[in-house]
């Protein structure tokens, strides 16, 4: 077999890559042994959003034109997708990180996510002189972008009734909502093959190099064993640097776990059109003492007792009166091997409930009587800056998509653009550089690498 490009993976961005290039005339060979969007595209939260740290504007101005073609194809698909943009609502229950909250928010309006407005301030000139508007449970266009920090407590009551009278500020993205990730893949999928994109079921085996360039891909599966092409991209999810070895590469990544609860909210504590509800404190949960004997007996609990990372979230989840609501916090992000399927976490429900029940007390109840969980996840394969990789490798003929983090679905079909440049030869965005491999290359970025704090993860 031949193809003009061969791309290993067919989860999200493997499949927007393919769309990509299809669009631009391409002749592409998917690759999985795995049918789509079936290792981890399908296990996230679906969520999208602009809003993120520096330094530089890169990851705004990425995601910006991310966001940009999600809207243009949901125009000219009816929206089949369901996209909306309820926002992220990062909340704080701490006085002191407000300050926190506020500097986040200018960083990142500041950096190309919008204008900030600032709700409860009269000190300073940028409150706003309206009242904050809500966002609408469906639709994505003609809402504001930026963010609304709010700060008047009167005012979150009104809006937020369901959230801890102990919030001490809001802090509202805007241009940031959420999608059916699989119905969006399916829909690249489908524009892909209707270019002429083929889709091939088998493993990628190894990647044949003459003189520095690729030559073929090797296969294991019921089609061909061997793949003749001049184009090969890596866009093998968490495993990535496996892939990348077969290249003769080291590749700067490694892997998360990150699980996903999933529960039917039969109390209704989470309104069916709240945006997504993320805790922006560090928690120590509220133990009882017999729990705390329990969970110090083993070393695997013991770290329960500690205090957690900021960042539990949870959003509804479906369409109509569905009581779902999907809930996750990566408490437990050290960097593990790739193992399939995860192992399990039998503390991981109540963990999350627990936290979680802080910003939404009507959640306290699911604590001691909690509703039977659904639970999945899968891996963050990430950079230590939690930027990607996009763009061409040493061996030439080979190009990486990856390390999209927790971002993938949001990052696909910007990053699939860009990666369709690099490989066209044609002009490339500004931002192209910092998610180039040979970033690592520069002594001042691996200098800047020393001092990198924040990275927008969740």
């Amino acid at each position: 077999m031949r193809a003009e490009i061969v791309i290993c993976g067919a989860g999200i961005a493997g499949v927007a890559a393919a769309w990509a290039l299809a669009e631009r005339g391409a002749d592409v060979l998917l690759v999985d042994e795995r049918p789509p969007l079936s290792l981890t595209s399908d296990k996230s939260t679906e969520c999208y959003r602009n809003f993120w740290p520096g330094p530089g504007d890169a990851m705004v101005r990425l995601m910006n034109r991310s966001i940009d073609i999600m809207e243009r194809l949901a125009d000219e698909s009816g929206n089949v997708f369901g996209m909306n943009r309820r926002g992220y609502l990062y909340a704080t229950l701490d006085p002191a990180r407000v300050p926190l909250l506020r500097a986040a928010a200018e960083e990142a309006c500041a950096l190309g996510a919008g204008p900030l407005r600032i709700h409860g301030d009269t000190t300073d000139r940028r409150s706003a002189p309206r009242s904050y508007d809500p966002a609408p449970a469906h639709g994505y266009r003609g809402q504001p972008t930026g963010a609304d920090l709010i700060l008047d407590r009167a005012l979150i009551r009104q809006h937020f009734p369901y959230l801890s009278e102990r919030v001490a500020a809001l802090l509202h993205a805007r241009r940031c909502g959420w999608i059916s990730a699989q119905q969006l893949g399916a829909y690249l999928l489908d524009r892909a093959r209707a270019r002429g994109a083929r889709l091939l079921a088998a493993r990628v085996d190894g990647v044949d190099i003459k003189n520095g360039a690729v030559e073929a891909v090797r296969l294991r599966g019921d089609g061909p064993e061997r793949v003749l092409t001049g184009c090969f991209v890596n866009a093998a999810g968490p495993m990535l640097r496996q892939v990348g070895q077969m290249l003769g590469l080291e590749l700067p990544v490694f892997s998360e776990r990150h699980r996903k609860l999933a529960f039917e909210d039969r109390l209704g504590a989470i309104p069916r059109d709240a945006p997504m509800l993320i805790l922006a404190d560090p928690l120590d949960l509220p133990w009882s003492d017999e729990e705390r004997e329990l969970l110090a007996e083993d070393p695997q609990t013991r770290p329960l007792l500690e205090t957690l990372p900021a960042g539990a979230h949870c959003r509804p989840e479906g369409h109509g009166a569905s009581p779902w609501v999907l809930a996750l916090w990566a408490y437990d992000a050290a960097p593990v091997p790739e193992v399939f399927p995860l192992p399990p976490d039998e503390q991981f429900p109540e963990v999350v409930m627990r936290g979680l029940a802080q910003l939404i007390p009507a959640l306290e109840p699911y604590v001691a009587r909690p509703p039977r969980p659904v639970v999945d996840g899968g891996y963050y394969t990430k950079t230590r800056e939690n930027r990607p990789l996009i763009g061409p490798t040493t061996v030439r003929g080979t190009y990486l998509f990856g390390a999209l983090s927790g971002y993938g679905v949001m990052a696909a079909c910007g990053g699939a653009e860009l990666l369709a440049a690099h490989i066209a030869g044609g002009p490339l965005p500004e931002y192209a550089a910092a998610f180039d491999l040979a970033r690592y290359e520069d002594p001042a970025y691996r200098e800047l690498l020393e001092s990198w704090s924040d990275t927008g993860q969740l």
